[in-house]
């Protein structure tokens, strides 16, 4: 029988980490005497980062005296004392491949609930000392798991661990980790998963987004990636690198705003895009200073032959100022191929296109594929302007709009001037606000695709999920950096624009953060993509940094990369992981 040999716990603390400060749990002690377990914790424990541990799905963690003995060997330690893997229950027995999920136990007096295998992150291996434990553990199938708690009690070490019941479809927390984690899963697997209840929320949502990729693939995927990251779920690019294009017109759309046609300077078509995605181009300055590559949505109709993107002329734009200036049609104009998730989804249910001044080129994209294809589905299009010389594609929209049986339209001007016509070219004077969202009635079971500031995208959003929308189901896109993932470090000051490292300049090849709008030479005295960006203060997301959770998948618009360590899976096709790659020439990075 199962024994339960130490109870463990710890409350989170700050602790410096490559000169950061990681607020973490993952410290326990082990303590004497019976322990109180509740719905949240055991009394005297907590977790630093909520996101990632803790919470009722994740009440406790368990890790076997087996798999101590097996890393001792593995690592040459002598030293691992209960604990040291972050868990709260030490235990002789349960290994991890043979609990499966929706097995129930129980120590003492406490009923328990195995709900998903451990989420595997960098602070066990700060707590180990061992930087590539995360990976470790998948690679040898030994992650330990979480349990929630059906009935609170006191537990005690010493104690039997007596199982009360199987899981439903009899899944081990091994064979479900390597779904997720590992090549090589079937969709059997993944609808197997996803007929086990007690599976915690997060694990089925990332079951039923591996099962939407086979759907789409058409058979059953090779890789789980697609349920940690939506960048692995991207077709693959259509070219490798970049391309070089002709400009065949050039059209404005408002005062800010112009437009450029490309084709393929062959006269060939040019391979057919998703409706939302984007392009990334290389805009050469005027001497010798390298190019200014930037992304814009493509905003014409998909599947012509021919590309459209949209350009607002900022003040300081260094780019958009430069095409505008100097640009001409017949000109050529470097592309990467497209790329992007925020793609409009097939189905019959409500769709929702909501956008800010020159953000509503991808959902323009959108648009135009519904009236294509004469879309039956209800087609709700909202967009915000601040008046009518900066509102882009006005006509267009209201002719595509028109030709869509179940279309209705909302357009807000901040500041009408005159000569806007209330009623005609727009409907109501003021901001799409949230509020005014709110209270047009758009139907709950819609999916919305939301472009624009992020302030704007931020409230909208809220706004729709409050109003009862599933969260899943609003997309948004923004043009420049996304929001950093930086799991359990402390935040400080605001953090700076992206900017050059400090210290002497890197001799390696050029790095090109395209979204930061930043050329770096790489420097030997970075590990990874991924110290260079956080030393260029570039906003990145990442969790293990080992290779395994795919957190900071992203595309690699050119150039190739070497891995070190190689990944526990590889990354989409077109795509890199940035914590454990080093350029092997010059790179030009989504990011």
């Amino acid at each position: 029988m199962a024994t339960l040999t130490a109870v463990n716990v710890g409350m989170p603390k700050d602790v410096p980490w490559h000169g950061k400060t990681v607020h973490t749990g993952v410290y326990k002690q082990t303590v004497a005497g019976p322990r109180m377990v509740r719905r949240l914790n055991i009394d005297g424990d907590g977790q630093g980062d909520l996101g990632g541990h803790g919470g009722e799905q994740r009440a406790v963690l368990v890790y076997q005296l087996d798999s101590y003995r097996f890393w001792e060997k593995e690592l040459g330690r002598d030293n691992l004392a209960p604990g040291a893997f972050g868990e709260n229950f030490t235990v002789e027995g349960l290994p991890d491949g043979e609990v499966c999920i929706g097995d129930r136990y129980r120590i003492g007096g406490a009923l328990f609930e195995v709900t998903q295998p451990r989420v595997t992150c960098y602070r066990v291996g700060l707590r180990m000392g061992e930087p590539q434990m995360a990976a470790l553990l998948v690679a040898h199938h030994r992650p330990g798991f979480y349990l929630r708690v059906i009935e609170e009690g006191e537990v005690e070490a010493g104690q039997d661990i007596v199982k009360v019941s199987t899981g439903p479809e009899a899944m081990t927390v091994e064979e479900i980790d390597g779904v997720l984690y590992l090549p090589g899963h079937t969709r059997e697997q993944v609808e197997k998963a996803l007929r086990i209840p007690a599976l915690s929320p997060g694990w089925q949502g990332s079951m039923r987004t591996l099962l939407d990729q086979d759907d789409k693939q058409g058979t059953a995927g090779s890789s789980g990636s697609a349920g940690l990251n939506a960048a692995a779920s991207a077709p693959p690019p259509a070219w490798p690198g970049f391309r070089p294009l002709t400009v065949t017109d050039i059209q404005p759309e408002s005062r800010s705003v112009f437009s450029l046609y490309l084709a393929a300077a062959d006269g060939a078509d040019l391979p057919a895009a998703l409706p939302g995605q984007f392009i990334t181009v290389k805009v050469q300055p005027e001497g010798e200073a390298p190019p200014l590559i930037r992304s814009y949505s493509l905003s014409g109709e998909p599947g012509t032959g021919t590309y459209r993107i949209s350009v607002k002329v900022e003040p300081h734009g260094a780019a958009s100022n430069q095409l505008k200036a100097h640009l001409r049609v017949g000109d050529g104009l470097e592309a990467a191929a497209p790329r992007g998730t925020f793609c409009l989804t097939d189905g019959d249910n409500p769709v929702v296109l909501l956008s800010a001044g020159v953000g509503a080129t991808p959902v323009l994209a959108m648009l135009h594929a519904l009236a294509r294809d004469r879309s039956t589905r209800q087609v709700w299009w909202l967009h915000g302007a601040r008046d009518g010389t900066e509102h882009p594609f006005a006509q267009e929209s209201r002719d595509l709009i028109e030709g869509l049986p179940h279309a209705r339209s909302t357009v807000c001007y901040s500041s009408p001037t005159a000569d806007d016509r209330p009623g005609v070219d727009y409907a109501a004077a003021g901001r799409l606000s949230p509020d005014l969202v709110r209270g047009l009635g758009v139907p709950t079971d819609a999916d919305a695709y939301l472009c624009g500031p992020a302030a704007f995208m931020d409230g909208v959003t809220a706004a729709l999920v409050d109003y009862g929308l599933d969260a899943a189901h609003v997309h948004t896109e923004i043009f420049g950096s996304g929001a950093a993932v930086t799991p359990g470090i402390k935040g400080g000051a605001a953090a700076p624009a992206p900017h050059q490292p400090s210290g002497p300049a890197g001799s390696g090849p050029q790095v090109t953060f395209a979204r930061s709008g930043i050329n770096v030479p790489w420097n030997d005295t970075q590990e990874s993509l991924l110290e260079l960006a956080e030393a260029c203060d570039v906003p990145v997301q990442w969790s293990c940094r080992t290779g395994v959770c795919h957190t900071c998948e992203l595309a690699l618009m050119s150039g190739a990369v070497d891995y070190s360590p190689d990944p526990v899976e590889p990354p989409g096709d077109g795509n890199i992981l940035i914590c454990c790659s080093k350029p092997a020439g010059e790179v030009v990075l989504d990011l």
